[in-house]
């Protein structure tokens, strides 16, 4: 009699391609963009669909398995033992409706393909720093990009979503749900991956079809007069500009232009939408000698330009805080922790405008009432790669003092199930935690933001 395994049921459950350790292509489905996490996944379902996703999901809960997701891998940060990994990437439609301006997205596409489909339309979505990054981690943690004081979160222009809870099914949600799914689309957009599995994303695009920005960047030594400059130049912008300042130890990299290669270096970016960004930029161009300017006319296509993010996989760390205020003496605490700094960057965002104002059809999006956003980054890697996770946390405790209540999830970094739950007020963390508890109450997903 022919034994019969469990894996026999899924492989005739789902149309993509199964994968076991040891197996050929185990080694590319579990491979994240942070090469500092080595997902060691027992099985890796290759989703083509909804259906695949909602068979890996029964398979998991029948074996007492955990189950993760993974389309890009930006923000997978757990070696998942004992555990299904979902990787979405072979999900990659991408539709786009100009009449109604909106894109429906599978869970797999990249920022990048979505931009590419909207531009002939002279549309745009509102991505991230980088159009590298996948769209539904991204979205489902606000998505907070470079026209956000102009439109604000990306979760904020989520129309319908699809997701597979812990039971297996599948779920077609949009704005006009009640019940428990009016719950699910509320807790979605802003809670990350603790409710599901989002399979397919429908959204507005924003009739945009080009820019004036860039990155003026600076030498090193400069850092005190910018950021000092910036502090009190950027609250002073209309909505229609989103900025931040970035200090930034570059490394000896070939691919950086020569100015930059080695050295630390301090980035004003800028992306502002209509007439008049030159002048409004003027002032902080007139601070220092810079080493680049790269401010400019561009089409939307080019909004990578501005803030220049890696695209190359790296051993990665990073942490983050939001700030209610940026003193003088905030400035100094910043600049005195990134002297002789391990970080690789440490970068202050303008918030305000449209991020702080609640979508027409509420959300779970935390942060809104921020001024500023702090996010640092480090690689770990070198002759002392452990002191970078020291050199972060204390950033960010002695940040406190200008702390908001609240913060940002996509910008908080590796953290306990305790200060995630603390980015939102008590009634909505409340409200997170039992809609979690109702559709999921076994935790049948493994994500990195755990609600404490």
């Amino acid at each position: 009699m022919t034994a019969v395994y469990p894996t026999d049921s899924l492989l005739l459950a789902v149309q993509g391609p199964v994968f076991a350790p040891g197996d050929a292509g185990y080694a590319e489905e579990v491979a994240g963009f942070n090469v500092a996490h080595r997902p060691a996944a027992a099985l890796v379902v290759g989703a083509t669909s909804s259906a695949d996703v909602a068979a890996a999901v029964r398979y998991a809960r029948a074996t007492g398995k955990r189950v993760a997701v993974q389309a890009t891998g930006h923000g997978l940060t757990e070696e998942l033992f004992d555990t299904v990994l979902v990787s979405t990437r072979r999900m990659d439609r991408v539709s786009i409706d100009p009449l109604n301006r909106r894109a429906t997205v599978g869970a797999g596409v990249r920022w990048s393909a979505v931009i590419e489909a909207a531009a002939p339309h002279g549309l745009a979505p509102l991505n991230g720093s980088s159009s590298h990054v996948g769209v539904v981690g991204y979205t489902t943690g606000g998505g907070l990009g470079p026209m956000a004081r102009r439109y604000g979160f990306a979760a904020d222009h989520v129309r319908r979503f699809t997701i597979v809870t812990a039971d297996g099914r599948v779920r077609d949600i949009d704005e006009n749900a009640t019940g428990e799914d009016g719950d699910l689309f509320w807790a979605v957009r802003g809670g990350k991956g603790n409710f599901g599995i989002v399979t397919e994303l429908e959204f507005d695009l924003v009739p945009v079809a080009g820019f004036f920005g860039g990155a003026v960047i600076f030498p090193g030594e400069a850092a005190g007069a910018v950021l000092h400059a910036w502090r009190a130049w950027a609250p002073t912008l209309p909505e229609e500009t989103t900025t931040s300042v970035a200090l930034l130890n570059l490394p000896p990299d070939p691919r950086l232009p020569e100015p930059l290669r080695g050295r630390s270096v301090v980035a004003q970016r800028f992306t502002h939408l209509g007439a008049g960004g030159a002048d409004l930029l003027a002032p902080m161009r007139a601070v220092a000698e810079p080493l680049m300017d790269t401010v400019a006319d561009l089409p939307y296509a080019a909004i990578d330009a501005v803030h220049m993010d890696p695209t190359d996989p790296m051993p990665g760390w990073d942490r983050g805080c939001a700030l209610a205020e940026l003193t003088a003496e905030t400035a100094d605490t910043v600049l005195a922790h990134a002297v002789d700094s391990p970080l690789a960057m440490i970068e202050i965002r303008l918030l305000g405008g449209a991020i702080a104002r609640r979508p027409e059809v509420p959300n779970a999006v935390s942060g809104r009432d921020a001024a500023f956003g702090v996010f640092t980054v480090g690689v770990l890697a070198g002759p002392q790669p452990h002191l970078v996770p020291a050199a972060s946390a204390a950033l960010v405790e002695a940040l406190r003092p200008w702390a908001a209540a609240g913060g940002l999830v996509n910008f908080l970094g590796q953290a306990s199930p305790d200060r995630v739950g603390s980015l939102w007020s008590a009634a909505d963390r409340a409200r997170l935690r039992t809609i979690a508890a109702t559709v999921d109450p076994d935790r049948t997903f493994a994500t990195n933001v755990v609600l404490g």
